[in-house]
């Protein structure tokens, strides 16, 4: 049990996260600035907010991320709250772009992926630092090259990752309890809905724990409509960073933290009884497990943020900021 299924998810989750810090900290690195120059255009209104924070979101590849920089630019007074709004809604759309590439089933690539990004990335710092002749009028793109391809060898990672944990498969088939686990959760939702909130809450990465499912689902281990519950636990779990940040705040910065709660958890509840239909409908779209549940997630918080996008019109919003 310890060689085919504790060593394999250990060994790929540490991978998986590790190629998340590096895409999270060199994007972080090359779009911050961005973040703070069209910050206060890009707030202007809700649907600003909610497509600025979508790209912000997909750059950093963390909504957790962005919800919490939010909050700290709401506690500094950078930010109304009237104005995360619409950045809360996005933030949860921008975070699909990793399932999605995730279910794309692109690991196949990653090695050849990751030696071409460092090569890259290498001789981006050999420019950067001994200028030859003929380099120094493009020695300002240095730096940006350094961390694209550093971002681009962190996501190789999560894909190489991904395609370890996927080698517990026939092992978890063959365990008694997997099998106890998929019996409770096909008598009850709540059981793929719990194991997602707390696996994510635990990990603070929805990504890892969808990309879990994901990966469980392509090897044909895990069924997708437990997959679809396991999505939705996952959208609530990833709330607990934002609310443990919220922790001495203020008033406005855990207002931020809470909108987010109530965004993740409404949605879940509205989209539980409606699995079966959003299994149908991305079953129609294609035909791999796999992508199936990273084309959930995106289905689940793309409609639960346009459905919310037009309560952050209401005249209320106005008054709280000016309160």
């Amino acid at each position: 049990m310890f060689q085919t299924v504790v060593f394999p998810v250990v060994y790929g989750f540490v991978i998986f996260m590790a190629g998340m810090k590096v895409m999270e900290a060199a994007l972080g690195k090359w779009a911050g600035p961005l973040l703070s120059a069209f910050l206060q255009k890009a707030t202007a209104s809700p649907l600003k907010g909610l497509l600025f924070s979508t790209g912000i979101t997909a750059v950093l590849q963390s909504s957790t991320a962005v919800t919490v920089i939010t909050m700290g630019l709401v506690n500094a007074g950078l930010l109304t709250y009237e104005r995360t709004l619409g950045i809360i809604l996005g933030s949860n759309i921008g975070t699909c772009l990793t399932t999605e590439l995730i279910g794309l089933q692109i690991g196949r690539i990653a090695l050849p992926l990751l030696t071409v990004s460092l090569i890259v990335w290498a001789a981006a710092v050999f420019f950067s630092e001994s200028s030859p002749p003929g380099i120094r009028r493009i020695q300002h793109l240095m730096m940006p090259v350094q961390f694209l391809s550093l971002a681009i060898a962190g996501f190789a990672l999560v894909m190489l990752g991904i395609r370890v944990m996927q080698k517990i498969g026939p092992a978890l088939e063959q365990s008694g309890l997997f099998s106890w686990f998929l019996d409770r959760a096909a008598d009850s939702v709540w059981w793929g809905i719990a194991a997602g909130a707390v696996l994510t809450a635990l990990m603070h990465s929805s990504a890892a724990v969808i990309g879990l499912a994901i990966a469980l689902a392509s090897s044909g281990t895990l069924p997708v409509d437990v997959g679809i519950a396991i999505v939705l636990g996952a959208n609530v779990g990833t709330c607990v960073t934002a609310v443990l940040a919220s922790i001495g705040s203020s008033a406005s910065g855990r207002f931020v933290a809470w909108t987010h709660v109530v965004l993740n958890v409404g949605g879940a509840l509205v989209f539980m009884p409606l699995i079966p239909q959003l299994h149908w409908a991305i079953a129609a779209i294609t035909g791999s497990e796999g992508a199936q549940i990273a084309h959930a997630q995106t289905l689940f918080n793309v409609i639960s943020s346009l459905a919310a996008l037009p309560l952050c019109y209401l005249p209320i919003w106005k008054k709280a900021a000016h309160a």
